[in-house]
């Protein structure tokens, strides 16, 4: 019996059939103070598959005590598509809720997805790494209404991926409360008198992927907290949501405000007035993630490095960077005798290839200025 069951799910095979949903005998009642018990025929099954059964109970216990399940067909689909039997094993392992969807179920959604998907391999690629963002929603219906209600809007396919795997649970709401978030969006631009509220609602969604699971109060209240605090104008606060503000949109009311006031206070007791804490929140707004503890340290780091505050104002994504590799580039470019004052500080925001290749250059120009000495 054990090796037929392992033949049946190596068995090669070309689509899901219709399986009949595995079937098993009920257990006595448990008592009212005993937890159900878990299903012994499905822990085999999964066990012979290579599921990881501690990581399956520890994520979603209740499934290994369900009596009708389809482990087995969703083996069989996943292989259909191209999954191996580790990639099989692995996202039962952490989505084990995967097993009670239906072949007629995963054919409909993996349609969908193909949608939007330009093939299998790339839709198995994506489960391999999220497996929740195909899984999670048992309603196909819903699902395909998102797709077209983003897609009329005019969300580009790149960020109906995006959306997909990154915000799955975007497409568990209904048409209804993302058509609200959008409408909302739209005001938004309308109450800063923007000329376009269809594309600043696109720009906004595409530029935070997470909006959809936020509520508009929380939204709302991050806008008029910025907007007010830093006396933005029409313009200014356009240009800023469409940007690099629209990713901090999302985030906890109390928390923007603490980081706000944390920020606003450190750059006062440095010299710094109102004009040039607003300068730096228009340069890079994503300085509003960074706590007060985290933001002082490295503020400490780079002035003790020889960098002036007003350079950091002019350049605040330099904070965006581990204090460790903040560190570590300072000593880089200290140690070669790099002026901060004359060369700016703009090298500090480099990618780390960028950053190599630009102390490769100044140690090559160093070494020639040693030889003509």
């Amino acid at each position: 019996m054990l090796q037929r069951q392992i033949l049946l799910f190596l068995r090669p095979i070309s689509r899901c059939a219709p399986l009949p949903v595995t079937s098993r005998p009920c257990s006595s009642k448990p008592s009212k103070h005993e937890p159900p018990q878990e299903n012994e025929s499905l822990l085999e099954n999964l066990s012979i598959m290579g599921v990881d059964l501690p990581s399956a109970r520890r994520r979603q216990p209740g499934v290994l005590r369900k009596l009708l399940t389809n482990e087995t067909g969703l083996a069989h689909f996943l292989k259909s598509k191209g999954a191996d039997q580790e990639t099989v094993a692995s996202i039962i392992s952490r989505f084990p809720r995967s097993i009670t969807r239906s072949c007629e179920h995963l054919e409909e959604r993996w349609r969908l997805w193909r949608n939007v998907f330009k093939s299998d391999r790339e839709v198995v690629e994506i489960l391999s790494r999220s497996p929740e963002s195909f899984f999670r929603s048992s309603d196909n219906r819903n699902l395909e209404e998102n797709i077209s209600f983003l897609m009329t809007l005019g969300i580009t396919a790149k960020d109906l991926h995006r959306l997909l795997t990154t915000a799955p649970r975007t497409f568990s709401n209904s048409v209804a409360l993302n058509r609200n978030m959008v409408d909302f969006l739209k005001s938004v631009c309308l109450s800063f008198e923007g000329e376009d509220p269809e594309r600043f609602a696109r720009t906004v969604i595409s530029r935070n992927l997470y909006v959809f699971i936020r509520s508009t109060n929380r939204i709302r209240a991050n806008v008029d907290f910025l907007s007010r605090s830093l006396r933005l104008s029409n313009a200014e606060a356009l240009v800023l949501f469409q940007s690099h503000g629209a990713q901090i949109l999302d985030v906890s009311h109390e928390s923007l405000k603490k980081n706000f006031e944390s920020l606003r206070t450190k750059l006062r007791s440095l010299g710094c007035d109102d004009a040039d804490f607003k300068r730096m929140i228009l340069n890079y707004s994503l300085v509003l993630f960074i706590s007060s503890e985290r933001l002082n340290e490295k503020l400490v780091c780079l002035m003790d490095g020889g960098i002036l505050v007003q350079q950091i104002v002019h350049k605040p994504k330099v904070l965006d960077f581990s204090i460790d590799c903040i560190k570590q580039r300072l000593r880089d470019l200290n140690a070669l005798g790099y002026d901060f004052q004359k060369n700016g500080i703009a090298v500090l925001d480099m990618s780390k290839k960028r950053f190599l290749a630009k102390l490769e250059r100044l140690s090559s120009a160093e070494n020639e200025d040693t030889r003509s000495v």
